[in-house]
């Protein structure tokens, strides 16, 4: 699809978009804010996960802007919602745009597939230049939740330190074929930024500090 840029006539690629908030209020402020710019289309909005993943199977949007708070009977809600869209339709950018901002949460948003994780009070140049990085296959994150991202990678859970997800056993195995980050990112569909974020996490969780390390010590633990 395109669309007509009002200011000098030409045609822009259309960004499809779907919104997924469980309140209307909130979703009618997003829909006028990115409306304003005429690359932006939103094709579909959600209250609940169960609409969200009947309209997104409809749509086929480029972009999903997802509130992680879709009810007040369950935290995870979203976060769940993020993974099976992540999992469903591996083509569509998941942009968590939510009020809650906790070290924990982001890692697990990242992890459950979001491209990008911004709160609510981000100025609206920001939001738009994220919703078009989460469009390219890149990442997105404001200034606060990429702090907390950072304090998040430097706090490890007891015993998580070996448990790798299926993704970055995925990475590990291409390090071990001596990768660079941009190419491990064009070998799985992901941007380098996403994938110098999965080597950072395997070698925090591998207790490590060089790459070669990591393959080392994961082979003797007979992760690979």
């Amino acid at each position: 699809m395109a669309g007509l840029d009002p200011a000098n006539g030409t045609t822009v690629a259309t960004v499809d978009i779907v919104l997924v908030d469980d309140h209307a209020i909130v979703r009618q402020g997003v829909r006028s804010i990115l409306e304003r710019e005429p690359d932006f289309r939103i094709v579909a909005e959600a209250a609940t996960a169960a609409e969200a993943m009947v309209v997104v199977a409809r749509a086929r949007p480029q972009v999903v802007v997802l509130d992680l708070k879709l009810s007040t009977a369950s935290d995870a809600e979203g976060l769940d919602l993020c993974r099976q869209l992540s999992d469903d339709h591996p083509e569509v950018g998941v942009l968590v745009l939510t009020t809650f901002l906790d070290d924990a949460l982001v890692l697990q948003a990242v992890r459950a597939g979001a491209r990008g994780y911004v709160v609510k009070d981000v100025d609206t140049s920001a939001l738009v230049r994220a919703i078009r990085d989460v469009n390219r296959g890149e990442s997105a994150f404001d200034a606060h939740s990429a702090a907390a991202m950072v304090r998040g990678l430097n706090a490890p859970s007891p015993g998580q330190q070996h448990e790798l997800t299926d993704r970055e056993r995925e990475v590990l195995v291409l390090l071990a074929h001596g990768l660079s980050n941009k190419d491990i990112g064009s070998r799985l569909f992901i941007s380098e930024t996403t994938a110098k974020f999965h080597v950072g996490n395997i070698l925090r969780k591998l207790g490590v500090s060089r790459r070669a390390e990591a393959v080392y010590a994961a082979s003797k633990l007979g992760v690979i």
